[in-house]
């Protein structure tokens, strides 16, 4: 194991252990260093590491902390991944996201109020009035963004927040290639609301997983007749 894999997870055990809790100081770097037995290298390394995936946060003049270690703020150093997905790692995110977006949906059904479904509504409206393929994916993604905040969990929020948001540019690229995309699509957010308005769950879940499975089978479709274009991923 790199000295730095090892300085990182023996960071991770004393977080683990209850030995720095969320938001605790660390102690000075020679102490931290001798206390783990590591050199002051390394442990700079692993702190650098652990600030980068949010379990560390640095304060200017003041030291390094323990951050709140709240799930949806580590979750953030998911994005990139995502950003940088293509082909098969793009479709593998997809995949994902339909096995909980669905769910999310038909958990909504119950919680969304006359005002978010009006406002759904207006999302949808200037959906169907998108002149760009880009901007159309924008209130897509915002559209159902828009049903998982209902659920009131953060944690999924900012899951399918990565999902839906870093997979968009397969969306525009199919968006692109057909028309027909679009108009599915927007034939499909209508099914979904209509499901939401009616409270009825089971059809809400089923209108959800059709939606997003219409992109991950153009997406494995795509990929199986060849790579997409290095400038549409």
């Amino acid at each position: 194991m790199a000295l730095t894999d090892e300085a990182i997870d023996k960071i991770k055990a004393m977080i683990v252990a209850g030995e720095l809790a969320p938001g605790s100081r660390l102690p000075k770097e020679e102490v931290l260093a001798g206390q783990l037995g590591l050199s002051r290298s390394s442990l700079r390394e692993a702190v650098r590491a652990l600030t980068a995936m949010r379990i560390l946060i640095t304060r200017q003049g003041d030291g390094t902390y323990v951050s709140s270690l709240e799930p949806h703020l580590l979750l953030e150093s998911l994005s990139f991944a995502a950003d940088v997905s293509q082909g098969q790692t793009a479709l593998q995110l997809l995949q994902v996201r339909r096995l909980l977006e669905p769910q999310a949906t038909g958990l909504a059904t119950a919680l969304l109020t006359a005002e978010d479904l009006h406002e759904l509504d207006g999302i949808l409206g200037r959906c169907r009035s998108a002149t760009t393929v880009e901007e159309f994916v924008a209130h897509d993604i915002a559209f159902h963004l828009r049903i998982v905040q209902a659920v009131g969990n953060p944690v999924l929020s900012m899951l399918l927040s990565v999902l839906s948001t870093r997979t968009q540019r397969v969306r525009i690229v199919r968006g692109s290639r057909t028309h027909r995309a679009v108009d599915r699509a927007h034939r499909e957010h209508e099914e979904i609301l209509r499901a939401l308005r009616a409270r009825d769950a089971q059809l809400a879940v089923s209108a959800a997983s059709v939606h997003v499975a219409a992109v991950e089978q153009w997406l494995a479709a795509s990929l199986a007749d060849g790579p997409l274009d290095a400038a549409e991923n």
